[in-house]
């Protein structure tokens, strides 16, 4: 296998070992990565090296072992970091920076500076993030191993964003990965598409356990847990003790407590459609679409799954809503010239427009779609409602979500990533800054399936009137308000403590988040003792700070004066709490031989193009290593450099890569005039089904009808009961084939089956237990009456 990190002479660069460590606590985990390596040059090495980290995550401790001496980072203000780092890297003293990227915060970039020949490296990260929820109440930690291309537009540089590039070969090396967790329920068990040694518990009620990857694991996707315990919806509390040695009144020093809030709605309420809103959907249509959604055998291209997913999204709209479909990339166009009232005639113009879509249109630029929706007129008693899909990162993330916040108040946002590598910054701030929802599909994971989930969401009545009552606890709040409930996702509310009211064994807290859901009042309310535990990494204190520092870095300031006096209580912040921030550094020196480096800077600035690697926890991506003058083209092109190092990256089949290198080069970087037709892929017979459903929520009968179920037209038409409707009769063979065949995709269907249960209703069918009967016996099935709905 070819090396990745290679010198000039091709000579091999080994990336010696990963080592992850992640502890689990609740609804939280700290994450370790340490990466092992050597600069076998016989001149020293300055690298730099760009990795994405999960968006909201507090990354709180970075240190470098040097030979068999450790040197750990102190956070600084950033430019006296960076002045720091130049300074000393001209002195020849080996010198480390990490800072966060201006333009999106789940992008850093670590420079190395002046490892001398022979030397070998231990570069270790420590950050704490929040874990997911999925639809069936288990939580996600992911360790991603793809970052996938950042678009940044024509004007904006970022510096960080535009410095990775893309490599296609391999390298061997080693990984460890365990997990300890801890849970205030007994877990019941733990799953992965890698493989895992056996769960071991660690004490008798199952409330704390440890795992591991099994050896030999192949870093070519991302690593995820799905961890599964008793009474997820029971309202959980965690206090943390502070630092001692903290200043006293500080948040360091005061106890935390994190309060884990996952409500679970009545059936009654979520089983109720809104008939109304206004539907946008926004499709990335950018190149980089023509990738494979996996890596495993006869994976479909990404377009082709959204234009699937389209079509379920149309056909489950409820009749007298409003909808339209967006396509970007470099540019943006629309079906309708404005949104449209949901009905045959509109859902068949989507649905013809849709068959045809391709990726096509260059770059990924969703800033200027979004401006242009956001000045549309608003739908009277119709709420806007975006769903977003893109597989890209954008290198003006901040900038989308600056104009996502300014328009909040008039719309929801729900995000969808695409493939392993999704900016979770981008994805995750389109839901957070409009009070949606985001989700990621990774993997084999269906993407009807979690859009569909979120199609829910969006059809929930609204939760409104949200207030907290804490009793016998001062507090001060750390995260933000909740202002937006669905059901099945998670909030955690973080709160300062006074240390004086902890200190009694007897003394306890309580919280009662109160709202109203439709018409029922709705209380939840959680007791928990004000005794706190210790935490030696305050993992909840940080996490807690780093909620804070986010809200305080995206409250804008116009006032120079304001924006100065905010900055500098988010620098004190993030040194006193040790969580990087957009104003803070971590910077690293070592007293090395004195000498000074002489030359140009061997640093890169690359525009994008594919990018599938792994590195610290999975998470670093690597450069060319080349002048800092060389300049490159949107064309991708890149000069010779004195030398090239590139972190290893797996190798993957030709074919595919060829596929998805030409899409993302050819389109991401620059617009097409031409492309292949892509032939349709024979649809499966679910989409088939989905399909060929009227908007009201019926089924003709005919003869692509009776192709699904196996039949003839003719031989439906003749187990026809008496007095029934043909389009009836098809409409009750479409449901109990659904729940006879497709049970196991039912949360894909449900709302169009909801939409043909509504409309058979209005059909006053007399017979109906007979119809489901020979409906049975001529599909082959055995579906109880009961279970349809009717």
């Amino acid at each position: 296998m070819e090396c990745g990190l290679r010198t000039h002479m091709k000579e091999p660069v080994p990336l010696k070992h990963i080592e992850v460590d992640v502890e689990i606590q609740s609804h939280v985990a700290t994450v370790n990565s340490t990466l092992q390596y050597v600069n076998e040059q016989d001149y020293p090495l300055e690298a730099v090296f760009v990795f994405p980290m999960p968006s909201g995550a507090a990354l709180c401790q970075f240190s470098a072992k040097i030979a068999d001496q450790e040197i750990v980072a102190e956070l600084q203000e950033k430019q006296e970091a960076r002045e720091k780092y130049d300074d000393a890297l001209s002195s020849g003293e080996e010198v480390f920076l990490l800072e966060e990227s201006e333009m999106s915060d789940d992008v850093f970039k670590l420079s190395v500076g002046s490892l001398p020949p022979g030397q070998s490296a231990a570069i270790t990260f420590v950050y704490i993030t929040e874990l997911s929820i999925e639809a069936d109440h288990s939580l996600r930690f992911c360790l991603p191993a793809v970052l996938n291309p950042r678009y940044t537009p024509a004007g904006l540089d970022d510096g960080i964003v535009s410095e990775i590039t893309s490599v296609t070969t391999g390298i061997p090396y080693s990984l460890s990965f365990t997990a300890h967790m801890s849970f205030p329920n007994p877990i019941t068990k733990v799953e992965s598409k890698s493989l895992l040694e056996p769960l071991m518990f660690l004490n008798t009620d199952h409330t704390e356990a440890k795992v591991s990857l099994c050896p030999g694991h192949m870093f070519d996707r991302d690593v995820e847990l799905y961890l599964y315990y008793q009474n997820p919806h029971q309202l959980t509390a965690i206090v943390e003790a502070g630092a001692p040695t903290a200043q006293p009144g500080t948040l360091m020093r005061d106890p935390v407590v994190m309060i884990s809030f996952y409500p679970e709605f009545p059936e009654s309420v979520m089983s109720s459609m809104l008939p109304c809103g206004e539907f946008v959907f926004v499709m990335d249509r950018s190149g980089s679409m023509n990738c494979a959604m996996h890596n495993e055998e006869g994976a479909k291209p990404r377009i082709e799954c959204a234009r699937d997913t389209l079509l379920l999204l149309l056909k489950s709209l409820p009749m007298g809503c409003f909808f339209n479909i967006y396509g970007f990339g470099s540019t943006y166009k629309s079906i309708f010239s404005k949104s449209v009232q949901y009905s045959q005639q509109t859902m068949e113009q989507a649905v013809k427009k849709i068959k045809n879509m391709q990726a096509d249109m260059g770059g990924t630029d969703i800033l200027e779609v979004l401006e242009h929706i956001y000045k549309q007129a608003y739908i009277p008693k119709h709420p806007r409602q975006l769903f977003i899909f893109t597989d890209g990162e954008v290198g003006n993330t901040e900038h989308v979500l600056q104009c996502v916040r300014k328009n909040a108040s008039f719309h929801r946002c729900f995000s969808f990533g695409i493939g392993e590598g999704a900016s979770s910054a981008l994805i995750t701030g389109l839901a957070e800054n409009s009070s949606g929802h985001a989700q990621f599909i990774t993997g084999t994971e269906s993407m009807q399936a979690k859009v569909m989930q979120s199609l829910h969401y969006a059809l929930q009545p609204t939760v409104i009137d949200i207030t907290e009552d804490w009793t016998g606890v001062s507090f001060t709040r750390l995260s933000p308000q909740i202002t937006t409930l669905f059901h099945g996702q998670r909030a955690l509310i973080y709160a300062q403590l006074k240390e004086e009211e902890c200190q009694s064994v007897e003394a306890n807290g309580k919280l009662t988040v109160q709202y109203k859901l439709g018409d029922q009042e709705v209380l939840n309310t959680v007791y928990f003792s004000l005794n706190p535990a210790e935490n030696s990494r305050l993992t909840i204190h940080r996490l807690g700070a780093r909620s804070l520092i986010h809200s305080l870095e995206r409250d804008e300031q116009d006032d120079k004066a304001e924006y100065e006096v905010l900055k500098s209580r988010v620098v004190e912040l993030s040194k006193q709490c040790g969580v990087i921030s957009s104003h803070t550094a971590f910077i690293a020196v070592h007293k090395g031989s004195g000498k000074a480096v002489k030359g140009p800077l061997l640093t890169s600035r690359i525009s994008t193009t594919m990018l599938r690697g792994c590195a610290l926890g999975s998470y670093m991506v690597g450069l060319d290593a080349v002048e800092s003058s060389n300049k490159f083209s949107n064309l991708g092109m890149m000069r010779a450099s004195p030398f090239d190092i590139f972190f290893p990256f797996r190798k993957i089949s030709m074919p595919k890569w060829m596929k998805c290198f030409r899409a993302s080069r050819s389109m991401d970087m620059m617009s097409v005039e031409t492309l292949e037709e892509t032939p349709e892929s024979t649809k499966d017979d679910l989409l088939q089904l989905i399909s060929l459903q009227k908007a009201s929520g019926y089924w003709k009968m005919e003869s692509k009808l009776a192709e699904v179920f196996g039949k003839t037209e003719k031989e439906l038409v003749k187990q026809i009961p008496a007095q029934v409707n043909p389009d009836v009769w098809a409409t009750l063979l479409a449901l109990v084939w659904l729940h006879g065949f497709k049970n196991a995709a039912q949360v894909e269907w449900q709302l169009l089956a909801k939409k043909a249960v509504a409309w058979i209703r209005t059909q006053k069918v007399v017979n109906l237990s007979e119809c489901i009967q020979v409906g049975n016996s001529l599909l082959g099935c055995q579906v109880e009456e009961d279970a349809l709905g009717l």
